[in-house]
């Protein structure tokens, strides 16, 4: 019997064991299998930090500004108002044709405001007919269509059109130059002024290229829908085709507006926008010598902007920085961060090297509510400060019971009187802090 049992237990075991080492055989592959991943996955994490740590030692050269044959010019960052290049640019010139971005500029405000509508039928003066200089050809006796007008000046560069429009909003161009040299006043258009609606030659009818850019940029950020005809390439009006003057809508995928100028007085004048990778630039070019000139200067302008250049999120908004200590609260610790977004205009590539530095006030107490201004941070690249702002609190702490605070109190009490430094409070980061 025992035999029996014996041979019983051997024949069972002997499958048990064939398990077990079949078990083995699989846990081990699959050990070695994740070891192996692992592995590899470090040793690409390592690969890509010691690629990042050399990208941030080389050094990040900008050349110097290309040289441009204008009497002024600049480039700005329509994202940010942040100037990249300038050249005379708070000179007062004449502005030939960029006067009708201003033109256009009052009309948009006035569609916004209610008070004229593109349905308008806009009547033909004499004065407006008779005008000279470049046409939309528009009948005397006639009336067109606000939105035709508006097409009319921006890509026909019209004079009539221009006139009419004024007469239409203004009663007399006159008075709507004077609309024209108010509204340049509220976007902060300083080296303006205004006499005519068309930029016809005046000694007092001025623009600088920075009033260009300003202006310019206001009217991309408030008016999108109206910017989008700056980019048409052409428009016909009483069977007459006219093309867009605007030669690198044509040339270059990135242009999309905006407008160009030519008088015997102001040369030849470009105002463009265009965008590549998430960065949109305004460039002024005054006073080339031909419109091959103002194309190439302006494209020059454009090339280096975008190559040397970007527009970059520092914060997008509500944006948890980190937290510290808060005394005599229903918490322990208090999140602080940045509650607005900030978009700035840097050298590209160097993202990597910004700084962050918080600081935190040295006691903080409850009760603190949402937005309570809790320290500052300062955000720079070498010697160069992008922001420097209030670090608040990103939630509200109401006060702890009467036990916390007394406690709270008898510890920092102890703290003063042998010289322990805890009561003085100092951030925690989060990972994602820089």
């Amino acid at each position: 019997m025992k035999n029996i049992g014996r041979q019983l237990s051997r024949q069972l075991a002997r499958p048990a064991l064939l398990v077990a080492l079949a078990l083995g055989l699989y846990t081990g592959g699959v050990l070695a299998q994740q070891t192996a991943q692992q592995s590899a996955q470090q040793a690409a994490q390592q690969a890509a930090q010691e690629a990042a740590v050399q990208r941030a030692q080389q050094p990040q050269i900008i050349p110097r500004p290309p040289e441009v044959n204008a009497s002024s010019y600049i480039v700005m960052d329509a994202a940010t108002g942040t100037v990249v290049i300038e050249q005379n640019a708070d000179q007062a010139l004449p502005p030939a044709s960029l006067t009708k971005i201003m033109t256009v500029f009052v009309a948009d405000n006035e569609l916004a405001a209610g008070n004229i509508s593109l349905d308008d039928e806009v009547h033909v003066s004499v004065n407006a007919w008779q005008t000279e200089g470049s046409k939309m050809f528009i009948q005397e006796g006639t009336t067109v269509r606000l939105e035709d007008i508006l097409r009319g000046i921006i890509i026909q560069s019209g004079n009539d059109a221009s006139i009419a429009l004024a007469e239409h909003i203004a009663g007399s161009e006159a008075a709507f130059a004077d609309m024209m040299n108010q509204y340049a006043q509220q976007i902060g258009m300083t080296n303006s002024h205004f006499t005519n609606a068309s930029g016809l030659p005046d000694p007092d009818h001025y623009m600088s290229a920075r009033d260009l850019a300003i202006l310019a940029q206001a009217t991309i950020s408030r008016f999108p829908e109206s910017y989008k005809i700056y980019g048409e390439r052409e428009f016909t009006y009483n069977n007459i085709r006219q093309p867009n003057r605007n030669t690198l809508l044509f040339t270059d995928r990135n242009v999309d507006g905006m407008k160009t100028g030519h008088t015997e007085e102001a040369g030849y004048c470009l105002v463009a926008s265009a965008v590549r990778d998430d960065m949109r630039l305004v460039t002024v070019v005054m006073g080339t010598d031909s419109t091959d000139a103002r194309a190439q200067e302006t494209q020059k302008l454009l090339t280096y902007g975008f190559r040397f250049y970007e527009t970059y999120q520092l914060f997008s908004g509500d944006e948890l920085m980190g937290n510290t200590r808060v005394w005599s609260g229903a918490s322990e610790f208090v999140d602080v961060g940045i509650q607005q977004t900030m978009t700035v205009t840097m050298p590209r590539g160097r993202a990597d090297e910004l700084e962050t530095v918080l600081q935190i006030q040295p006691m903080i107490k409850a009760p603190i509510a949402v937005g309570d201004v809790l320290g500052k941070v300062t955000v720079k690249l070498g010697d160069q400060v992008f922001y420097d702002g209030p670090l608040v609190a990103m939630q509200a702490v109401e006060a702890g019971s009467l036990m916390k605070r007394l406690m709270d109190w008898l510890h920092l009490f102890f703290l003063s009187l042998f010289g322990g430094d805890e009561a003085s409070t100092s951030a925690e980061p989060v990972a994602s802090a820089e």
